[in-house]
């Protein structure tokens, strides 16, 4: 499996478009991720992570991390994995905004160019919300009680007409909560969660790429 955690260099060094739309946010993550391909296989990367079902793929640890996560979200209010974007709302029944911002999105940052790019892909199972892509970057959004976090995926350029998928994980905690919820949980993200996602991203890549167009180095 060729997917590593990388510096935050690895994803600062190019100027993605979500660096001026989310200046405010602190990257959290960043990941290779075990897919690689030519320039038009974007698109396909796409289709794999909308479809991705966290609760019933990957190791039997990561789903049931996910699962005990999302009881707990229910119970005390806190992660509601299955909240709209449009949400989380506080006790008055309010959208709660992005920390330091009147907004509740990130939709309303996007330049011209960005708007509608993104409409027509929807997650099938995870509470993202995509912003916009661009031939080789994407990103999508979500917000819980706790934090208002950006998924950004990039198609990153090899050389010699290959391309390897990056993964980047931007947050903006709420609060003393948020920042000690994201702390928590930072080693099963990294150990557990992780890792079985990549697992389960190769092998969606390699049923939907032939070997031959993967273009591995």
């Amino acid at each position: 499996m060729n997917s590593i955690r990388l510096p935050n260099s690895a994803h600062e060094s190019i100027p993605w478009r979500i660096r001026e739309i989310a200046p405010d946010f602190t990257l959290e993550d960043v990941w290779a991720l075990p897919v690689h391909g030519s320039a038009e296989d974007f698109q396909t990367l796409l289709e794999v992570m909308i479809s991705f079902d966290p609760a019933n793929g990957g190791s039997l640890p990561a789903r049931v991390l996910w699962r005990v996560r999302e009881r707990l979200g229910r119970w005390f209010g806190l992660d509601r994995v299955s909240a709209p974007i449009d949400g989380p709302r506080n006790d008055t029944g309010r959208k709660s905004p992005i920390r330091g911002t009147n907004g509740t999105s990130l939709t309303n940052r996007l330049p011209s160019d960005l708007h509608n790019t993104a409409t027509h892909l929807h997650f099938n199972s995870v509470p993202f919300k995509s912003l916009y892509r661009t031939d080789a970057e994407f990103a999508a959004e979500a917000s819980n009680q706790t934090v208002h976090g950006v998924l950004h995926l990039a198609w990153v350029d090899q050389g010699e007409g290959r391309y390897q998928g990056q993964m980047a994980i931007y947050v903006k905690p709420r609060g003393l909560l948020g920042k000690g919820y994201m702390a928590l949980i930072k080693p099963f993200r990294i150990w557990v969660v992780y890792p079985a996602l990549m697992r389960q991203i190769e092998r969606a890549w390699n049923a939907r790429v032939p070997e031959s167009a993967r273009g591995k180095p």
